[in-house]
């Protein structure tokens, strides 16, 4: 009998292309990925990877399984589906990735929500890369993933396997220590604040992008001290070491910082919800993208009155 795990890194690998790559998108080491491959082709019996010192494709046989594989995948979705409207009341449990700030601004009311289904539990584990969590989403590994879009250009609601929900648009802005003079200002310019010590992300992150495009515009050039992590720069910020730019949503709730408009056109990210297309119809999944919608909906009203 084949291994519905094992065939779901084989449909991985299709995907990515290398062992290597699979593994990043999977959390697993090279050589793991490799050795549960090699254990597929023994349940086969025949060669599923064409491999050489370097690399590995996919031979004839192995592009045949992965073909088969997708098929499996949305049987399995359809079968959960079919027996969970069976039930009066949507049941099961519901696994998401999701990015920290999405995490922190939304579980507490999702699960508040969801307190209306008892037999329902959802399981919110952190995202590492957009990239990891797509790839567990087609796989079957986890029903849902929380995943933030930088690129100002809405995705179609269906790529392949993947359906996208767009839930909120999470707009920049400037982040003052709560006692900074310019923290009394309800709208802040590019060019007063380029004055001022940064603290931003590293270059090639997303919001320092989004600020770099800003200063090119603006002509504008100004030293900037990078750390990760938002709340590590958040943090900084608030011990009155610099400003910086940053999400809405990750800092809308401090209180140890001031955040305030910027004058000038700044993209910010858009958030998405994203499931097998498959799973479309299956009530647990469906109930908690609701609730999702519903929260974001309400952070949606406070961003745009802020």
């Amino acid at each position: 009998m084949l291994d519905v795990r094992r065939l779901r890194l084989l449909y991985e690998f299709a995907a990515h292309g290398s062992i290597a790559a699979t593994a990043v998108a999977t959390a697993q080491t090279a050589s793991a990925v490799s050795q549960q491959l090699a254990a597929l082709e023994k349940e086969t019996g025949v060669a599923l990877l064409e491999r050489t010192a370097r690399s590995a494709k996919l031979t004839e046989a192995g592009r045949r399984l992965v073909e088969h594989t997708g098929v499996i995948l949305d049987a399995i979705d359809a079968a959960e589906t079919d027996m969970a409207a069976e039930a009066v009341e949507p049941r099961g449990r519901v696994i998401i990735t999701a990015f920290p700030t999405v995490a922190v601004a939304l579980a507490g009311p999702i699960v508040r929500r969801l307190r209306r289904h008892p037999e329902l539990t959802m399981v919110l584990r952190q995202q590492h890369t957009v990239t990891e969590s797509l790839s567990r989403v087609r796989s079957g590994e986890i029903d849902m993933a929380l995943i933030d879009n930088w690129s100002g250009i809405r995705r179609p609601a269906t790529v392949g396997p993947l359906t996208y929900h767009h839930l909120l648009s999470d707009p920049l802005v400037a982040v003052l220590p709560a006692k900074h003079p310019l923290a009394r200002e309800p709208e802040l310019s590019a060019h007063v604040l380029a004055t001022e010590p940064w603290i931003a992300s590293p270059e090639g992150e997303p919001s320092r992008m989004a600020l770099d495009r800003l200063w090119r515009a603006e002509g504008i050039s100004a030293p900037v001290s990078e750390f990760e992590g938002l709340d590590t720069i958040l943090t900084l910020v608030a011990k009155g070491l610099g400003v910086t730019v940053a999400p809405w949503m990750a800092a809308a709730e401090r209180k140890d910082v001031a955040v305030r408009r910027i004058a000038e056109p700044l993209s910010g990210r858009d958030v998405y919800a994203v499931h097998r297309t498959a799973s479309t119809g299956r009530p647990a999944v469906m109930t908690v993208l609701q609730a999702l919608h519903q929260a974001a909906r309400k952070l949606m009203v406070a961003a745009e009155q802020f």
